[in-house]
């Protein structure tokens, strides 16, 4: 394989772009499991905002998956390779509608987060493709996280 980026880095950047495909995935499980079960006075609004959300995520999940795969590395895909490769904790049992968005803020940062730790590499590879399916994931979590937020402000 000979794109211009040395395979050292190639599977450095299929590294780090795992762990944001493993970040992405158990986001967008939660996201799917808050917009299953939310309740409460807000229920229309953040039932169709974790469907949004979530359904762009699922979209997502294909375009960093692939980029891995441009990249020459096999691209994670099981629940185990997912659980320890990401840094989103897993919600369980019943948890209010306001606990939803606070944990669904703290995924978005973090998924921001990662996408944000493998500029470095990118940069110094000159991996324009990455770079700029990094850029597209920080403009959408950010915003994701801002949209949540505010529903947070009294």
């Amino acid at each position: 394989m000979d794109i211009g980026i040395t395979k050292k880095d190639r599977e450095k950047i299929a590294e780090g772009l795992s762990r944001l495909l493993a970040d992405s995935f158990t986001l967008y499980l939660k996201t799917h499991n808050f917009h299953w079960n939310v309740t409460g006075p807000m229920f229309n609004t953040l039932h169709v905002m974790f469907m949004d959300q979530y359904t762009e995520l699922w979209n997502a999940l294909d375009l960093i998956a692939e980029r891995i795969r441009a990249l020459g590395v096999a691209a994670p895909g099981t629940y185990r390779e997912f659980a320890k490769l990401t840094v989103i904790k897993e919600s369980e049992g019943k948890v209010s509608a306001e606990e939803m968005i606070k944990q669904l803020v703290a995924g978005q940062e973090a998924v921001t987060k990662t996408a944000r730790s493998l500029f470095p590499l990118v940069d110094k590879a000159g991996d324009e493709p990455t770079a700029d399916l990094l850029t597209q994931r920080m403009q959408i979590h950010e915003k994701n996280a801002w949209m949540l937020r505010s529903l947070l402000e009294s």
